[in-house]
């Protein structure tokens, strides 16, 4: 599964998920962009979005993007 963690994602959480590949928003080379234009290149890229951003699903339109909302994200407490 390819999941990608959002920039306020603590990093050291990459070595609970090692089966997985798992990358940053830093990584990805994608710091710095808007929701907006994170949401969209994160469902072209990536199966999982993982944030601690509990504002972002009210701050943007998540139906409109590819994955079935359910799958769409997880919504983690760091």
């Amino acid at each position: 599964m390819r999941i990608l963690f959002d920039e306020c994602v603590p990093k050291r959480f990459k070595r609970l998920l090692s089966a997985h590949l798992v990358q940053t928003v830093q990584d990805a080379g994608w710091a710095g962009l808007k929701n907006g234009a994170l949401l969209t290149k994160a469902s072209e890229n990536f199966d999982v979005f993982i944030t601690v951003d509990r504002n972002l699903a009210f701050q943007q339109n998540t139906q409109a993007l590819p994955i079935p909302a359910p799958q769409k994200y997880l919504w983690a407490n760091a």
